[in-house]
């Protein structure tokens, strides 16, 4: 076989149904080649970075590997973006790219660059393949490389020759062995269980003893399908559950044990909890800044188990007490099987009178505030939608405000908050879930960082539903502007183009909201109609995100009420 079609029957055999790319020189070959391969779909995007956040979006969505395409260059450098995303959020990717000839690589041919030398930081392996023998098994590693242990994107960047070269094909049924490339893979299994049980024994003691717990749900449940071993332990023990933003779709919200959101905007109970609690059972989730505040103030009376897939995030910025390396879904049986029915009524009547002095704040006015808007949107689906988001103010407002029944149902940009990740994943979001409904929630700002992929929406014809929260400004900048640069607005005003006619131009329906009473029944438009909808909601523009812990404070110290600094410890 040609190296291309050594390549297409490799994606065949790893289940892969979508892939998102643009073409160029060097991966012609493998262009031409996808004809020969009808179950290979090709979704034609816009920007290479939108094809690896509609990689990412897909992946997160389907539990499978995304794929994106892209060729030398100036094409394989505009994949960075989404591969940091995808990298930070854990998300398992294969990035193939095209480039120049094996004899022309390092004599600085027209669009080469060192694309492996480039995303070294920000993948879990990459590969330069020269010899089209080695590429079946390339391919087989890339894959479950991305997949295995923490998933994180792989990148295959192959020349044009190897493309047009010939091998035997043989792909094995076998996952490979790839000495040290995970440690809890490296060793017996046997070994595995045995470490992993005597710290589950330590945990489990702790849990017995505490008086005071919460659980604090990262992305790490999402990944390992953990829904039910976490909603056990927590009923067992009685323990609230608290999430990051990633995890927010791990535990049902409308749950009586569900605290929401922590870290910078999040829910003032859930902040005031961690800070009081003696016990934190940190599962999938790695103590970000967002999350912790000033590290040296967090949790500081609590004993802290940390459950994590990759040694690395243990103690990296968090002090554990019981460290377990291990699948979220594995520990949490053990955990399950270990413990007893266990009450905390004085704890959870202390977080109930927390609630109720500290109700989420949706403000009452006339005006649009896009804390209604969101809200109206969770009314309106009844919880039943997966939601996408772009990056920024409208990010924090759709976690505070909208309530996820229904598991791993946000797709949001987390790690790297790269504005633009809204409407390139949502596609692929789309892509991977195309009976069901998918909403959009994006920020002025951020959507036009990658709105040329509307065009894709209207090609794929993708029931997409996309809110556009207006306020004319890079609202979260601003807001830090307002609150710690004495409200010099520099560089985030925005001059919009009008979005409706901006969607009508894709022939893409769409509704400008302009007052208050027009909000339910655009959302109910929009859920009417059976393709690609649009909505423009002007907001008020300056609306602010609270609550919001200072830089440097604790979760304990928060600005609460708007614009009044009001500290509460």
């Amino acid at each position: 076989m040609k190296g291309s079609q050594i390549v297409c029957e490799s994606l065949m055999k790893e289940g892969v149904e979508v892939i998102f790319g643009i073409p160029g020189g060097p991966i012609l070959p493998l262009y031409d080649t996808l004809p020969q391969y009808p179950q290979l779909r090709h979704i034609l995007m816009r920007h290479e970075q939108g094809a690896a956040h509609a990689a990412d979006g897909y992946a997160r969505a389907s539990g499978k590997v995304g794929v994106c395409f892209a060729t030398s260059g100036p094409g394989a450098t505009n994949l960075v973006t989404g591969i940091a995303s995808a990298y930070m959020d854990s998300v398992p990717i294969v990035a193939i790219t095209g480039q120049v000839a094996s004899h022309l690589i390092g004599r600085d041919a027209f669009q080469e660059s060192d694309i492996t030398g480039i995303v070294l930081p920000i993948t879990k392996y990459r590969y330069l393949v020269l010899d089209t023998k080695e590429l079946a098994g390339v391919m087989k590693e890339a894959f479950y490389i991305a997949r295995s242990g923490r998933p994180r994107p792989v990148l295959i960047d192959i020349p044009r020759d190897v493309f047009l070269g010939e091998a035997d094909y043989e792909y094995s049924d076998q996952e490979p062995t790839i000495p040290g490339h995970d440690w809890p893979q490296a060793m017996k299994r046997s070994d595995r269980i045995y470490q992993m049980e005597k710290q589950v024994e330590k945990a489990v003691a702790l849990i017995k003893q505490a008086r005071a717990p919460v659980i604090l749900a990262g992305r790490g449940i999402v990944i390992s399908g953990a829904y039910d071993e976490l909603k056990e332990l927590a009923e067992k023990t009685q323990t609230p559950v608290i999430s990051t933003l990633l995890g927010l779709a791990a535990f049902p919200q409308n749950h009586f044990l569900s605290l929401g959101m922590l870290g910078m905007h999040g829910n003032f109970c859930a902040n005031l909890a961690v800070s009081n609690a003696d016990l934190v059972i940190a599962i999938g989730m790695r103590f970000d800044d967002r999350v912790t505040g000033e590290v040296s103030k967090f949790a500081t009376k609590a004993k802290v188990i940390h459950v994590d897939i990759s040694p690395a995030e243990i103690g990296k910025n968090v002090r554990a007490d019981v460290p377990i390396v291990g699948d979220a879904k594995a520990v949490l049986q053990f955990f399950n099987l270990k413990l007893e029915n266990q009450t905390h009524i004085d704890w959870i009547t202390q977080i109930e009178k927390w609630r109720r002095e500290h109700p989420s704040l949706i403000r009452e006015s006339e005006q649009i505030l896009p804390q209604y808007c969101i809200k109206s949107i969770y009314e309106i689906t009844e919880g039943r939608a997966t939601i996408v988001t772009g990056v920024g103010q409208h990010q924090m407002w759709t976690a505070q405000h909208f309530t996820f029944l229904e598991p791993n149902t946000l797709i949001s940009a987390g790690g790297l908050g790269p504005m633009g990740f809204g409407l390139p994943a949502s596609i692929g979001v789309q892509m991977a879930r195309p009976g069901k409904t998918v909403w959009l929630i994006d920020g002025d700002g951020s959507f036009q960082m990658t709105m040329h992929e509307l065009a894709v929406v209207i090609q794929e014809r993708l029931p997409l539903k996309m809110a556009i929260i207006e306020n004319t400004y890079f609202g979260m900048v601003r807001q830090w502007q307002e609150l710690f640069y004495g409200r010099r607005y520099v560089a985030t005003p925005l001059v919009n183009p009008d979005f409706v006619k901006l969607a009508e131009a894709y022939n893409i329906p769409a509704v400008r909201v302009t007052q208050k009473e027009m909000v339910r029944s655009a959302i109910q438009k929009a859920m009417d109609y059976e393709g690609p909808f649009l909505i423009d909601f002007k907001v008020e523009p300056e609306e602010n995100v609270y609550p919001m812990v200072t830089p440097g404070g604790s979760l304990s110290q928060m600005i609460e009420e708007p614009r009044k600094e009001a500290l509460v410890r």
